[in-house]
């Protein structure tokens, strides 16, 4: 059994005078990234957004491989960023960014808003991109008739707590509530506030699948715990859990934020490495052509890496 899936140490705890030079390394960094499919310059895109939130900042970084990177601070204790929208264009491309986080509404710190926003991408002001729900905020000013649909592939989020770790999700169009509960050896998955899953003896089944459904919807859960499993006396490493509806799963590059909080595992490569391989089991070859951007998404990915806060 384990000696208490979460009961190992924070990482990094401030124990000295050196408090004020290491804090910002040291608080956790809620870093949610999310990728789209959409179209970019007339072409098939992937469209990677990736919100990191601590104590000291708050960003987001806007990607699209070859096309651009462009990183907005949404801190409103600066004053540039106070009123937290503008525009941004992209010269060598007739690409226009435009934000509006004024009003921004946020649920339990996280770095990603829930609602009373817009972000948005035109080409040669024609609207490629839009997310949010502002969109009649929006519209009237760029002369905009319709909105265009936006397909999210795959999400994956840093989640922080004890013995709890709570995300939300869509599945096949629905908004889900997702909480996974360790203790004691003993795994549990709701959703909605329901009890869905219990996984006993995780020190025997440190790693493994299931499926379960939510709203008549399939959907496959991955679990791995190896990571507490071999460092459960130290308190190192952390647990990722996968849930994929449908084919295709599309896991972008970490930048910035996120790929400085995955150095602190060093089974970070090796465990997103197996969401990325498990997640294929028992699908047809012709499964993983929505990877490709010029294929239509069929399904959604949740990727979440837990760690103690």
């Amino acid at each position: 059994m384990i000696a208490g899936c979460f009961n190992f140490s924070q990482p990094n705890t401030p124990s000295s005078s050196s408090y004020c030079s290491q804090t910002q390394s040291q608080v956790p960094q809620n870093v949610v990234t999310c990728t789209y499919q959409t179209q970019l310059c007339n072409s098939p895109t992937y469209l990677t957004l990736s919100w990191s939130k601590t104590l000291f900042s708050h960003s987001l970084t806007i990607s699209a491989t070859d096309i651009f990177s462009i990183t907005i601070s949404l801190n409103s204790s600066t004053f540039f960023f106070r009123t937290r929208h503008g525009s941004k264009t992209i010269h060598h491309r007739k690409l226009k960014l435009h934000w509006n986080f004024t009003r921004a509404e946020f649920i339990q710190n996280s770095a990603e808003p829930e609602s009373r926003f817009y972000l948005a991408i035109s080409h040669k002001g024609k609207l490629q991109f839009f997310l949010g729900d502002l969109f009649h905020v929006f519209s009237p000013h760029h002369h905009q008739q319709d909105c265009p649909e936006t397909v999210l592939l795959s999400r994956r989020e840093h989640v922080f707590g004890s013995r709890s770790y709570v995300s939300r999700a869509v599945f096949m169009g629905t908004k889900h509530v997702i909480e996974i509960e360790c203790s004691g050896g003993i795994l549990g998955v709701k959703v909605d506030g329901e009890m869905r899953l219990v996984v006993k003896r995780l020190a025997w089944k440190f790693r493994g699948y299931e499926k379960i459904f939510i709203d008549g919807v399939e959907v496959e859960f991955y679990w791995d715990v190896l990571s507490w499993v071999a460092n459960s006396e130290n308190g190192n490493g952390h647990g990722v859990f996968v849930f994929q509806v449908g084919d295709g799963t599309v896991w972008p590059e970490m930048v910035g934020a996120e790929k400085k909080l995955m150095k602190k595992s060093v089974s970070g490569s090796s465990v997103l490495q197996w969401a990325e391989e498990s997640s294929e089991c028992g699908r047809t070859s012709s499964s993983s052509s929505t990877r490709s951007c010029g294929s239509n998404a069929t399904g959604f990915s949740l990727l979440l890496y837990a760690w103690r806060a």
